[in-house]
Parts: C-alpha cells; sequence; structure tokens
C-alpha cells in the first residue's frame, strides 16, 4: 500500500477516541475524568492500562524508539509522526535488510533525499515507510534511491519483483557453487599437489606440476582462478560486501564486516602475490570457501522460512478491488474502488463484501462486520445505518452511499499493520553483537602479529602471511553459520509440528513471556456457530431447520444445520469466524446450508424479517426468531421462554425462539462453539507465571466465560483494531507481550506485539501481520513456540561457544606464525563442519 494519508492526531482532534484516535461524533462514552471515547471497550482498556502510561502519544513513541532508530545518531521516531501538509506514507519491501545497521542505513539514507520528511525501516519484515511530498519526490524515485544502495525496493504488492529478487537471490548461489566447484577442483588437482605429495602422484608428475607452476603458464593458470574467485567474491559475495559497507560506514561491525575482512583479505593478498612474486602462493581457496559456506548457509535458513510460508497458501485476502456502481438509468457497472467518489450508489449482493465506507440508503440485509469489528454475529442494517468496508452481506442485498473519504476501514486496518511492521525495528543479533567487540580485536591481533614478525626481520611477504592467517583463522564461517543454521533448526522443527515461523527474529527476540493476549473469536472459539442448547420437539425442530434452510444468516445456518443432527453435532454451519464470508445466495430462495434431504419437510413459503424468519413447511405456519417477532405478528409466547431467551442472551449466547400455529412452543440456543483445550491451554499460561488478558471486539456478554475463568486475569470487550493495537503497545510497557489471534481486525495487534501468533485458519492479513502462525489451529502449539525459542536460543549459545574456543586456540598458533594460512582454512572447514553438524541435530525431542 502506498499513499495512504496520515490519520489525525488525537491531540490534535479533541473529538477523537483518546485511545486509538478514531472519530467519536455520535458516541456519548466518556470516563470520570471526562476523555472521550469511541466505545465501550477503548474506555475500558484505558482505565485498566492507563498507569500503565496515560499518554498516549509517549505510548507510541517508546513503541517507535528502537535501535535502528539510535543507530544512526538521530532522534527516535514519534509513533504519530509530525508528517507535514501535503505528504504521504509510501510503504515499500526492501530486500537485504538483515540487521538493525541496515535499517540505521536505508533510514538515514532516505531521510537524505528532497522531499522526503521521515522515514522508518524495520528488517524484520522487510518494510520501510517514508514519508515523502508527492509532487517533489515520487514513489519510483523513492525505489531507485533505495535500491541504488545495493537492496531491492519494490511495491509490497509486487510479486513480479519480489520473483526477481528471489531469482537473483538463487542465481547468486548457484554461480557461486558452480564456479567455486571449478575453483576448487583446480585446486585439489593442480596445485594442492604442490603443497602436499599426494600419495597417487608419482615423484616424476610432481617435479612436473612444480615447474609449471614457477613458470609464465603458471602465471597465466592464476590469472583465470583469480577472474573465477572474482565472481564468487563480487557476484556471489555481493551481499555480504554490501553488508560489510554499510558496517563499516555506520562503524557499526557486524558478521559481515568480520566475514567480508577475511575474504577480501586472502583474495587481495593472492592477487598481489601473483603479480609481484615470481612463484606465488595463493589463498583464493580460503575466499571462495568463505563466501560460499556463508552465502549457502544463509540460503538454506530463507529455502527453510520460504517453505513455511507455503503452508498457508489457502488463506483469503479479504480486500476488495471493483465495486458494482449504480448508474443514473439504474443500471450496474464494475469500476475499480480507486475511482469511487463521495455520493456514489453502490449495489452490494448477499456474500459479497462491502467496498467502502458509506451509508445503506436502501434495502435490508444482515451484515458481518467482524472483519473490521470482531463482532461475531451479523448486524442488521437497513436505509440510514452506517456500514463499514470489508463486511460482507450475510444475507439480503443494500445500496450503499459511498462515505465522504470513499476509504474503507479495512484499508485503514492495512496501513496500520504496515505502519506498525515498519516501525518494528529489529534487535541486534547475538552474532553481530559478539562481532562489535571480536572484529576489532581479530584487527589489532592481525596487526601486530604482523608487525612483530616484520620487527624480528621477517620477510614483507612473511609478515603478510602471519596476518592473513590470523584474520582466516579467526573462523567467520562458524561465526557466520551459528545463527542462520540454528535459526533454521528451529523453523524445520517448528514446521514438523504445523507452527510457520515467518520472522527468524523470534527466536533471539522472545525467550519468555510475561502477557499472552489472546483474542475470542475463531482463537479461543472455533468461529462456528452451532447449536448448544435446545427447548422443543424433534418434529418442531425439523420444521424450523427446513425453514432457516432457505436463510443465509449464520445463525440460521447453524439451526438449519440441526436437522442432520437434532442433539446440535451437525456438519459445519459455518459464517461465524472472524472474516470467513457466508456463502453468495440469491436473495430469497437459494439454499445457504446442504441440500435437503429427501424426507425433509417441504418449505412452501419463505419470508424474512429483521428479528427472524417465517414460513409454510408441510401445511404448518413455522415462526423461527427474536419474540418481538412473534409479538408483532400476534403470537402468544409463554413467559417461561421468554425468561429462558433473556437468560441465554445475558451470557453471550443467540437464543431463537421456535413456534407454530400461532404460540411459541420453544427455543434453541446458537452460539460460537469454545475452542476444545483453551482451558488447559489458558491455565498452563496462568501456572507459569504469565498473566492472560482475553481482547475482543464481541460484546461483553460473549466473553462472560473467559471472565469466570480463574487463569484470565483480564477482558476487555467490544475493543476496535485500533484500540486492540494500542493496548498491546500499553501490556508491553509492562513486559513481554505475546498478541494470539486469527483475523483481519487482529492484524494491528499482532503486528504491535512483541511477538504475534496467528492461527493458520485465519485471514492473509492477520498471517501477514504476524511473526508465527499455528498451521493446524492447535493452541496448545503456543507453549511450544516458547520452547523452540529457547531451544533455538541455547544453539546459537553452543554454536558460538564452539567457535570462539576454537579461536581461543587457533588465534596465538596464527598469531605466532605456527599455523599457515593453508592449515588455518583447514581448521576453519572443520569448524564450520561441526557447527552444522550440532545445529542439524533437533532442538526438541518427540516427546
Amino acid at each position: 500500500m502506498s499513499g495512504t494519508a496520515r490519520p489525525p492526531d488525537a491531540g490534535d482532534d479533541p473529538s477523537a477516541c483518546t485511545l486509538c484516535e478514531l472519530p467519536t461524533e455520535g458516541v456519548d462514552v466518556t470516563d470520570g475524568d471526562g476523555n472521550r471515547f469511541c466505545c465501550t471497550g477503548c474506555r475500558d482498556v484505558y482505565g485498566a492500562l492507563g498507569d500503565v502510561d496515560v499518554d498516549a502519544d509517549a505510548v507510541r513513541e517508546r513503541r517507535q524508539a528502537r535501535d535502528g532508530a539510535a543507530d544512526d545518531g538521530a532522534d527516535a521516531p514519534d509513533g504519530d509522526r509530525d508528517v507535514p501538509d501535503g505528504h504521504e506514507a509510501t510503504f515499500l519491501e526492501v530486500d537485504g535488510m538483515h540487521c538493525a545497521t541496515c535499517e540505521a542505513f536505508i533510514e538515514t539514507v532516505a531521510t537524505d533525499a528532497d522531499g522526503v520528511s521521515a522515514a522508518s525501516a524495520s528488517y524484520v519484515t522487510d518494510t520501510v515507510r517514508i514519508d515523502h511530498d508527492p509532487d517533489s519526490v515520487t514513489i519510483d524515485d523513492l525505489t531507485e534511491t533505495v535500491s541504488g544502495l545495493g537492496y531491492s525496493a519494490y511495491d509490497r504488492e509486487d510479486a513480479f519483483s519480489r520473483r526477481q529478487a528471489n531469482n537473483m537471490a538463487t542465481a547468486r548461489l548457484a554461480a557461486g557453487v558452480l564456479v567455486g566447484m571449478a575453483v576448487m577442483l583446480q585446486y585439489i588437482v593442480l596445485i594442492y599437489p604442490t603443497y602436499f605429495a599426494f600419495p597417487f602422484y608419482d615423484e616424476r608428475t610432481l617435479t612436473y606440476l612444480n615447474e609449471a607452476m614457477a613458470s609464465t603458464s603458471g602465471t597465466y593458470f592464476f590469472i583465470v582462478i583469480a577472474v573465477l574467485t572474482t565472481i564468487v567474491l563480487f557476484f556471489t559475495g555481493k551481499p555480504i560486501l554490501r553488508g560489510a559497507y554499510v558496517s563499516a560506514k555506520t562503524r557499526s561491525p557486524n558478521m559481515d564486516l568480520l566475514v567480508a575482512i577475511a575474504a577480501v583479505s586472502a583474495y587481495l593478498y593472492s592477487t598481489l602475490a601473483v603479480i609481484f612474486v615470481e612463484s606465488p602462493s595463493i589463498y583464493y581457496d580460503v575466499t571462495v570457501a568463505i563466501v560460499v559456506i556463508v552465502t549457502v548457509g544463509n540460503h538454506y535458513e530463507d529455502s527453510v522460512k520460504t517453505r513455511a510460508t507455503e503452508l498457508l497458501s489457502e488463506v483469503t485476502a479479504v480486500q476488495v478491488d471493483d465495486a458494482r456502481r449504480l448508474t443514473a438509468s439504474g443500471e450496474t457497472e464494475s469500476v475499480s474502488v480507486d475511482a469511487l467518489e463521495p455520493d456514489d450508489r453502490l449495489l452490494v449482493r448477499a456474500g459479497e463484501r462491502i467496498p467502502v465506507d458509506g451509508e445503506a440508503v436502501d434495502g435490508d440485509a444482515a451484515v458481518d462486520e467482524s472483519v473490521v469489528t470482531g463482532e461475531s454475529l451479523a448486524v442488521r442494517k437497513v436505509a440510514g445505518d452506517a456500514v463499514v468496508g470489508g463486511s460482507v452481506v450475510a444475507d439480503g442485498s443494500l445500496t450503499v452511499a459511498v462515505g465522504p473519504d470513499a476509504t474503507s476501514s479495512l484499508d485503514r486496518v492495512a496501513e496500520l499493520v504496515y505502519d506498525l511492521q515498519s516501525g518494528n525495528h529489529g534487535v541486534q543479533k547475538l552474532a553481530d553483537r559478539l562481532a562489535t567487540v571480536f572484529v576489532p580485536a581479530v584487527l589489532v591481533i592481525a596487526a601486530v602479529a604482523a608487525g612483530a614478525s616484520l620487527a624480528l626481520g621477517g620477510a614483507p611477504t612473511d609478515a603478510m602471511l602471519v596476518g592473513l592467517t590470523v584474520l582466516i583463522v579467526s573462523c567467520p564461517c562458524a561465526l557466520g553459520l551459528a545463527t542462520p543454521l540454528a535459526v533454521a533448526a528451529g523453523i524445520r522443527d517448528a514446521l514438523e509440528r504445523n507452527i510457520v515461523v515467518f520472522d527468524d527474529t523470534v527466536f533471539e527476540r522472545i525467550r519468555d513471556a510475561d502477557t499472552v493476549v489472546f483474542d475470542k473469536t475463531g482463537t479461543l472459539t472455533t468461529g462456528e456457530m452451532r447449536l448448544t442448547a435446545r427447548e422443543v420437539d424433534d418434529d418442531l425442530l425439523r420444521l424450523a431447520a427446513a425453514l432457516e434452510s432457505r436463510s443465509a444468516h449464520p445463525v440460521g445456518q447453524a439451526i438449519a444445520a440441526a436437522r442432520a443432527d437434532p442433539d446440535g453435532a451437525a456438519a459445519r454451519p459455518g459464517g461465524a469466524t472472524d472474516d470467513g464470508a457466508t456463502p453468495a445466495v440469491a436473495d430469497g430462495g437459494a439454499e445457504a446450508a446442504e441440500a435437503p434431504a429427501d424426507d425433509a419437510p417441504a418449505v412452501e413459503s419463505f419470508e424474512s424479517h429483521a428479528r427472524g424468519v417465517s414460513g409454510v413447511v408441510d401445511g404448518v405456519e413455522v415462526v423461527v426468531g427474536h419474540p418481538d417477532l412473534f409479538d408483532e405478528r400476534g403470537w402468544t409466547v409463554p413467559d417461561e421462554i421468554r425468561e429462558a431467551v433473556a437468560d441465554a442472551r445475558d451470557v453471550g449466547r443467540v437464543p431463537v425462539a421456535v413456534g407454530r400455529d400461532g404460540a411459541a412452543a420453544g427455543y434453541v440456543v446458537v452460539g460460537d462453539e469454545l475452542r476444545e483445550g483453551w482451558e488447559e491451554t489458558v491455565t498452563a499460561l496462568d501456572d507459569a507465571g504469565v498473566e492472560v488478558i482475553v481482547l475482543t471486539g464481541d460484546d461483553e456478554r460473549a466473553a462472560t466465560v473467559f471472565a469466570e475463568h480463574d487463569a484470565v486475569s483480564s477482558v476487555f470487550a467490544g475493543v476496535p483494531p485500533e484500540g486492540k493495537a494500542e493496548a498491546v503497545g500499553r501490556l508491553k510497557e509492562r513486559g513481554v507481550t505475546v498478541m494470539v489471534g486469527d483475523g483481519t481486525n487482529d492484524a494491528p495487534a499482532l503486528a504491535a506485539a512483541d511477538l504475534g501468533v496467528a492461527l493458520g485458519g485465519g485471514t492473509a492479513m492477520a498471517a501477514d501481520a504476524a511473526d508465527v502462525a499455528i498451521v493446524d489451529d492447535e493452541l496448545g502449539s503456543v507453549a511450544t513456540v516458547f520452547e523452540l525459542a529457547r531451544a533455538a536460543g541455547r544453539r546459537v549459545k553452543g554454536n558460538i561457544g564452539w567457535a570462539f574456543c576454537y579461536n581461543a586456540v587457533a588465534i596465538p598458533l596464527a598469531a605466532t606464525g605456527l599455523l599457515n594460512p593453508l592449515f588455518a582454512a583447514v581448521a576453519m572447514g572443520a569448524s564450520s563442519l561441526l557447527v552444522v553438524t550440532n545445529s542439524s541435530r533437533a532442538l526438541l525431542s518427540d516427546d
């Protein structure tokens, strides 16, 4: 998404919600201090968490203030940037960022461009937000500026550019492996025999090879090896060299700089030896080995992550691209949503999404707004009612007048997610933190060793060899592989448990959680409406189910599905997930549930009302709906049925009276089914000392069962997406906060949390905002995520510990001249092999 204007600032607009900044016109919700709110949910969150940080601006400022923003010496960006008038925000995906130093570098360069007021980059989400004047600098100019640094920047929705970037990464790897094999083959067959007396070469052959290498033809041969090595170093190793350049320019040593120093030193020494030394000893093999090994390790990590994301290929996007606009003649035309103007009339039929925010001007329909609000029950909309873009018309149809901004609430949620992602600065990886000390130390040791060799009367070439040996033996490959291979092992083990890890920094950022926040609908519940109770005879239930089979309303579908099982364990009715669209049906007749059996009652007439349905089934007049519908039709409702309906509604269920021949004869209760194992999950977290909070857009009555559970410390109901994100931001001030959700309305909170966990059955936007996705919707896997993080952390530290133990022995040997570059390269390879072997082990046992 690009070119989206900044939302209004609550500090500038006294009518905006104190917590989430949404408009409060027409809403009279305040607290004791006179603060205005858009809903009771935001008021409750503000009241409960206000002691954490009363100033919402300060919360956003601290959320934005990350390591990367401080590295360039600039002030941490404010959560609601002071965007000049006429500026807009553009979000770009940037391929090649992999550390906090990259973030600082891109932000610095971007803000130096003309017309740019601010920039915020995140290597965690590969996203950069740039606030700019579109008249001074275009999106293409911004893309070119960032890409000119050696990165690949493109629009987040540009699948072609993303594929090009992936293809280039594959080409770099392929070239490195193939050309590297050609170089190493020459070393094994022709060069190494001159260093060692190979048993499979006779004396005559060894003599010939030595003479050939010392002749003019040997020089040409070395030149060919140099050319091949140049390809590996500057093409395959370009990302490493770029990272080293950024590291050096920002004076923030990282692993790229350490790897690049060893590779480039061996390359320069060998090249100078070929030019100036008569019988040179060349170490291009060291350069090739370092670059290819580190590149392969990084590629393996990326490939595991790619396979992980493919598991979520079945999630559906929910944003609308086209709309059906009514013309002056009453005909309809299909137009792009971008072409809509305020007051345009749109026709939205059953099963379709409302493209933009607006007002219903004609029609009568049940609208599922859960995609934005999180409310699991459809809401009846008639002329004069406001509707939100992205919501689904469950039954009936509406004519909608486009609102004054011609924008969608769903697009607003998407922008909020992108904004949070661009501000989610990554932590500095453990290996990079160690590199800030290790790199200068290695350089000093190499310089001192070379200087000492010269001072003791050694030749310049010998002194250079000593310094080179120190750089090579510092084991950049083992250090470079320590983190990516351990992370890849974590991603691999997670995949085996149907857990998809999108962000490889999860295993370094998260070890333990202080607070876990659960969404309700679709997370703690299945998001599926079904019959939970009934007080009606089987024959009347069959009639009611047959009548409701003509309805597309989620509640009607649940009743219709009950005909397959009078006890309520019917086939999945669908229609109540946070974002799932109900099946499309024609007005007033197409079936929305499963096809009736041959012996099903015959529906002779059907009529839909605002509070239920009525009709004639097998010659019997049947009414199913709210008691008010019975009153309107003059039917009798016994007091016990009316009281039972009221009691069921008080605990968040949907009670429906059922009657025939002029009187209500019973009732059924429909509700969102609790997910199996939810109590065990929240209890286990509570027993581990983790605070459990439920955050939902539903009415508070629908969350009663959670509020009454001993393991749940707080329940906040009726909270909009912006309010969820702000609530999570405030909870982060108290400690590490994890958000678990599945819907688009959860996406901002997932992006704002220290760790976002999305259930795989949710929406694409939720998955995009999260760090982790649980494909099989198993809540118990939340605890497994933390176990994997801790295990991966131990593996990273073990790998790095081995590398440094090795260095503690090898570097002194190299500095004293007891180890030459060739043996240093062999030792480096052995150390790397041990790291690879250690990382190949499973992180968790199968028990």
